[in-house]
This record gives structure tokens, sequence and C-alpha cells, in this order.
């Protein structure tokens, strides 16, 4: 991708003006981002995924004495009738389930993948919302179809409501009011309040329209579940690598790890306190735990591509071509629920890690920014690449991708991504 090219999806912005404009910063309003947008979900398949135990969803529904929330899956006799108002069905992560929403997602990786999360659809009858609240993280909120109101604002007061099974704001305050229509989104920064409330319309033969609104999240991890993640990796791969080096063939005995000793502790009248040298010890610890810049970065990689909970890959069909690729394909594409990155020595995948030099750590890197690699790149891979490509096909990680695409993402006039000839841009 041209971060520098400007995009109708940015109003006209370039992502290099954007990031800097905007991201993290302010809101901004994009009329028709993409023009003559339908959804590629219809209200039948999406109620479908929010009943599958596999998929995230929740029902909110707003009454006279509040809120109500349940949690899926939820069967579509479970859900209120489509004649009540003031219903909201939200189910996550639908970029895994369908081949054009993963597809959307690709037009905001002007974002790094590490930052980029999933694709949320919220379906809502007229007056349905989840109430005024902000998110922890960027979010870009497309309208599908039919039309929603928000009210945003820069709050001050983020005291929650009491006793509410949501986390609606107290004391909302807007500033600034939009209403959507098909093809128009809504970029908000972090902490940015928001109200959004679906409303009825109708389409051209008259017949009403669903309120359809996918929402493209971004992940935001917290300082204490990123230290409590990679001081727990980074001590699994201490252990780890003591036990290889003690049962390596051939080796010197491994270094035995460092105990806490304390030959000069005096006794004591106090035995509950801490001893503060046990402290000091526990500090030493963590701090050489840390010392390896090598084994933090695989911890962080490793972490950043590890897979949601609940994911899981099929298994290939057919065999393994690689490079004896035929005319019929087209290379081979990450499937869509696979997370892969990289940094200067190592490749990322779904939680693995896998130091890279060379040629072939160039067509990986390849391979994770565009997320395929033609049969003429194939066949560049040394024999190390080429045995990881025939594994990660084995546990369905990527898949053969053949000439034509298997899904189209229609989206009216200019505004068309193929799948998965869409992840090829920048060839």
């Amino acid at each position: 991708m041209d971060v520098n090219q400007p995009l109708a999806l940015l109003a006209g912005l370039s992502p290099a003006q954007f990031m800097r404009r905007h991201w993290q910063k302010k809101p901004l309003l994009v009329r028709q981002a993409f023009p003559g947008f339908q959804p590629f979900l219809s209200r039948a398949a999406l109620f479908k995924l929010a009943a599958s135990e596999q998929v995230e969803s929740r029902l909110i529904a707003r009454h006279d004495k509040g809120w109500d929330m349940k949690k899926g899956p939820l069967a579509p006799r479970n859900l209120p009738p489509l004649g009540r108002a003031g219903w909201t069905l939200l189910v996550q992560g639908v970029d895994l389930h369908a081949p054009a929403g993963h597809a959307l997602l690709q037009q905001f990786r002007f974002v790094p993948d590490a930052r980029l999360d999933d694709l949320m659809v919220s379906f809502a009858t007229p007056g349905g919302g989840v109430g005024p609240h902000f998110d922890s993280y960027d979010v870009f909120l497309l309208q599908a179809s039919g039309r929603r109101r928000w009210k945003i604002g820069r709050q001050k007061d983020f005291s929650l409501q009491p006793g509410v099974p949501l986390k609606i704001l107290q004391n909302f305050e807007a500033e600034e009011e939009f209403v959507l229509e098909a093809g128009d989104m809504l970029y908000l920064p972090p902490r940015y309040a928001h109200d959004g409330i679906a409303e009825a319309s109708a389409g051209a033969n008259g017949k009403p329209l669903d309120c359809m609104t996918y929402s493209i999240g971004f992940r935001s991890p917290c300082e204490t579940e990123l230290a409590s993640e990679l001081l727990h990796r980074l001590a699994e791969m201490s252990e780890d690598a003591a036990q290889a080096s003690a049962t390596e063939e051939g080796s010197h005995p491994a270094r035995p790890q460092r105990i806490y000793r304390d030959p000069a502790q005096p006794a004591t009248g106090t035995p509950a306190a801490l001893p503060p040298g046990l402290t000091a010890f526990a500090g030493q610890a963590v701090l050489q735990a840390l010392k390896n810049p090598c084994a933090l970065a695989c911890a962080l990689g490793e972490y950043m591509t590890e897979p949601k909970p609940g994911v899981w890959f099929d298994e290939p069909q057919g065999a393994w071509e690689g490079k004896a690729a035929g005319a019929g394909q087209s290379g081979v594409a990450l499937d869509a629920r696979t997370r892969m990155m990289y940094d200067e020595d190592h490749i990322f995948i779904n939680g693995e890690s896998y130091r890279a030099k060379g040629a072939d750590a160039a067509l990986m890197r390849r391979l994770a920014d565009q997320r395929l690699l033609t049969v003429a790149q194939l066949r560049k891979a040394g024999a190390g690449a080429s045995a990881l490509l025939a594994d990660w096909y084995a546990a369905g990680w990527l898949q053969q991708a053949q000439a034509e695409p298997a899904q189209t993402l229609a989206m009216g006039g200019q505004g068309r991504l193929d799948w998965p000839s869409v992840l090829a841009e920048g060839e």
C-alpha cells in the first residue's frame, strides 16, 4: 500500500496524512467512504453466526426499567421480534468467518497489524444502541445499511451509571451529531465518548432497511497486561532453554539456576516480615529475564500473533504443491485466521517464532505484509522456507490460492474488493 496516496475511505487524505492529523488525536467523518456499499452478510446470516458457539455475540436491549444484556450463543428464536424497538445484536470477529469481512479489514492495514483487532457487526432495530460510552481503543464505524445517528464528545466526566450490565456514561455531553447512511464512516480515537442510535429508514422500493454498522476495532494492550504476559513467557523461555541445554548430547553440564541463599540471615523476632534480601533477589531475577532483547522480542511477537480463544484451523484440501504449483494456482495466501508479523531477526506466526535471515527472511516478510506469495515468489524459497511453508499448510495456516478470486465484496461503483486478490495490492 502506498501510504502517500489519497484514499476515498479517508476523505481524500493519504494514510500518512490521516495518521499525522487524526490517529489518536481527533475524529474524522467520511461521507461515502465506500460509495454504494452493500452489506456482505444478510440479517439471516448474521443471526446464524450469533447462534454459533464459536462466535462471540451479545444481545443488548433497552426498556423502561433500564438495560438488559445476554451473551451468546443466541439462537434466532431467542432474539426479540423484529418489530420490537430498542434492541441490538453485536457479533464479534466476523472477519474470521466471512472472507469479505477479512477483505474489508485489509483496507485498514496502513495501521500496523499488531494494532488491528477485528470486525464487529451490529444489527439494531429503531432506537437500538448500547448507550453513551467510550472505548479504550481506536475504531472506524462504517454504516453498512440503514441509518444511525451518532452523538460524540470529548468527555471529562467518565463516571458510569451504577447497577447497569454495560459501561454506560452517567453524564454524557454531546458536542457534535451526525447521521450516517450506507457507505458513510466515522473514525473515533480512544476515550472519545459516543452514542449511536438506530433510526428507521426505507430503501428506494419503500421497504424498511436494516440498520447494520460495521466496527473496525484496534487492539490496545495495557501495561499490566503486557508485563504479566511477557514475564510469564520469558520465564517459560528461560526454563525451556535450561532444559534444552541440560539434555543436549555432548554438552557440558548446564549452569545450575541461581537459587535464593541467605547464610547471613540473623534470627528474627518478626517472622512474617519479608526479608529485604529476598526482595532484592526477586528484582534481580526480573532484570535478568529482561536482559536478553532477543528473548523479549520473541515473547512480544508470539503474544501479539497468538490466535484468539476459540479460533481453530481447518485441515488442508489436497496435497501441498509448493514450488510445483501448476497454472491453476496463483500461489499461497495466509488463512484469514492467521496472524503473522516480524522484526529484524524473527518471523512470528500464530504464537510461534522463528529466526530468519537472508533471502528467505525477505520472502517471509513479504508473505506477512502482502498475505500472499505468487508462484514465482514461491519458487525462490530456499529449503528451510519451503519446509516451513509446507508445515504451515499442513496446519491450515495458509492456503493454496486459486487463479480466480473465490469471493467478491461488492461495494458498488468504485468500491469493489476482490478476495483474495485484494491481498495482492502493491505487487
